[in-house]
C-alpha cells in the first residue's frame, strides 16, 4: 500500500511541474539579466551586516549576487566554470568587503572541490525591473485560445 501511495504522490509532483508551462533556457534566463544589468562597474561592496548573500546561477559562467530583493550584481566569470552547475553555494573573494574585477567566485560543491573562477564583469541589476519583465513573461505564456482570433488565411490591408 505504501509503494502505491509513493507512485501516486510522484505522478502527482510530474503533473503539477508540468503544469507551469515551459521555462526558460539558460542562455535565455542570461540575456534577461543582461538586459537590466547596469554598464559595468569596477567594483561593488558585499554587505556584511546582512550576512549571507543570495544568488542566482545563471550557467556556467555567470552568477547573480543579491544583497537585497531589489539590489544585486551580474557577473559574468572570464571562463566556464563547471563545478558552478552542481554547487550548493558560492564563496566570493574580496579585500576588505569590496569586491573587484581581480576577484574570483568560489562554487561550494559536495565533493569539495574549490576551483575559484576569476570575475570579468560586474554590472549591477535593477531587481525590480527584472521581477516585472519575468511577471510579463510568465503572463505572455498564458493566453485562452477562445480568445485569439482565428487566422483565415485571408491577407490584411
Amino acid at each position: 500500500m505504501k509503494a502505491r501511495a509513493l507512485r501516486v504522490s510522484i505522478v502527482a509532483a510530474a503533473l503539477a511541474a508540468c503544469s507551469h508551462g515551459p521555462t526558460m533556457t539558460t542562455q535565455e534566463r542570461l540575456a534577461l539579466y543582461r538586459e537590466h544589468a547596469g554598464a559595468p562597474v569596477t567594483s561593488f561592496r558585499l554587505d556584511r551586516a546582512t550576512g549571507m548573500q543570495q544568488w542566482t546561477p545563471l550557467g556556467d559562467q555567470a552568477l547573480a549576487l543579491w544583497s537585497s530583493a531589489n539590489r544585486g550584481h551580474l557577473i559574468e566569470l572570464r571562463q566556464r566554470c563547471p563545478s558552478m552547475l552542481s554547487a550548493g553555494g558560492v564563496s566570493i573573494t574580496n579585500s576588505l568587503g569590496n569586491v573587484t574585477r581581480m576577484d574570483s567566485v568560489v562554487p561550494r560543491t559536495a565533493g569539495g572541490v574549490r576551483n575559484a573562477c576569476r570575475i570579468d564583469t560586474i554590472r549591477p541589476l535593477d531587481g525590480r525591473a527584472l521581477r516585472d519583465a519575468k511577471r510579463e513573461i510568465r503572463d505572455a505564456q498564458l493566453i485562452d485560445r477562445a480568445t485569439v482570433p482565428a487566422d483565415d488565411g485571408a491577407s490584411q490591408p
